[in-house]
């Protein structure tokens, strides 16, 4: 039963907006205006973002689904193509690749909770017209072998930067190396807005083009419209939001980081019984943002109550894979088929790990799940 309040809970908005004056001014001016569909601050933000990012395009979108499910329309793929993308991530990734009418292709994982660039090559078939891979937890994917094998077989690769912004691959942020990136701006990624809202980032002015028709209907003016399109519109009012907060993103980021060097160093005596993942699989320098902090955990639903009652809130994100899940049942895969998914998703835990904790609500954790493992003697 979950406690009365958490000493260290998951989510951490009610402390990052207990004093929202400066949102509320913003808000203000936007009703003020007038302007809630498309207007000034969207444009602010979207220049803002694409200049942090170091990349030619950003169009801001409904929300993170929409942003790959645009992506792919733009990109002429539907009925009849494949898109490969992971089996382990929230089921907007696959569901967005379906809603097109191409059919979700899955790849196994490795260590470190991304597809695996050696499996993604064995599943293409000449109905394959992308890869998206997935930044999962803020990991970034291997995106040179990705991006080798994108290229031989002339594929599109869309990145899923749902969990990873200003997360960086070989020097480049997440996003702005494959083709297009797409965004999620749900309340708990690391960059959000007050409800849901995304973005898109690209280089290719073509593809950006299209992209703000396929965003709104695809009205060139307000009266022509070039073709039947979708309505995914980054509201005003969230993108005033934003751009607050956009600043502010490069030190929530080095917090995280140090929390999460800090996590692994004393879950290390833990070893047979937590599993850190190994974060240095990719074949260039990477920086991760731990949009989550996940490991894998023997016992774990008993550690999670065991946790709950001391106050600390631990989650289960993704303990189904999307191969697994009824929706997919069209799609012919069984259990076995993705082992690593399925053996991850079975010990998966994500552990309380944002800004506005410290070093000693960390050790606390960390002392906690020992005191769970060792001093209870748990049999494994």
């Amino acid at each position: 039963m979950k406690p009365p309040s958490w000493k260290l809970p998951y989510a951490y908005l009610k402390k990052q907006f207990e004093r929202p004056g400066t949102y509320l001014k913003k808000i203000e001016a936007v009703a003020r205006r007038g302007d809630f569909t498309l207007g000034k601050e969207v444009a602010v933000f979207e220049a803002q973002a694409a200049k942090m990012l170091g990349v030619n395009h950003v169009i801001g979108v409904g929300n993170g689904t929409d942003a790959i499910y645009l992506v792919l329309k733009a990109l002429g793929i539907g009925a009849g193509d494949e898109v490969i993308t992971a089996p382990n991530s929230f089921v907007a990734t696959a569901a967005a690749i379906a809603l097109t009418g191409a059919r979700p292709v899955f790849a196994d994982v490795r260590d470190d909770y991304t597809i695996d660039p050696q499996l993604v090559e064995k599943v293409i078939t000449i109905k394959t017209k992308a890869i998206i891979p997935v930044h999962l937890t803020g990991q970034p994917a291997d995106m040179k072998p990705i991006m080798a094998i994108a290229k031989r077989h002339n594929l599109a690769v869309v990145e899923d930067v749902a969990q990873a912004y200003l997360a960086r691959y070989d020097g480049k942020y997440l996003g702005t190396i494959g083709t297009a990136g797409a965004y999620s701006f749900h309340p708990m990624k690391i960059l959000h807005v007050w409800g849901d809202g995304g973005m898109i980032a690209t280089n290719d002015a073509i593809l950006a083009a299209k992209l703000k028709l396929w965003r709104n209907h695809g009205l060139k003016t307000r009266n022509e419209v070039e073709f039947f399109a979708h309505n995914s519109r980054l509201d005003t009012i969230h993108a005033a939001i934003a751009s607050v907060l956009l600043p502010q993103m490069p030190g929530v980021v080095q917090k995280r980081q140090a929390l999460a060097r800090m996590y692994d160093r004393l879950l290390k005596p833990l070893d047979q019984y937590v599993h850190v993942p190994d974060r240095n699989l990719c074949v260039a320098p990477i920086v991760h943002t731990y949009t989550n902090y996940v490991v894998m955990a023997k016992r774990r639903d008993e550690l999670i109550a065991y946790l709950a009652k001391q106050g600390i809130e631990a989650v289960i994100q993704y303990p189904i894979p999307i191969h697994l899940q009824k929706a997919a049942r069209y799609l012919g895969y069984k259990k076995g088929d993705f082992p690593v998914c399925e053996h991850q998703a079975d010990e998966i835990v994500t552990l309380p790990c944002n800004q506005y904790m410290t070093t000693k609500d960390v050790r606390f954790v960390a002392d906690t799940m020992r005191a769970f493992y060792v001093k209870r003697a748990i049999a494994i």
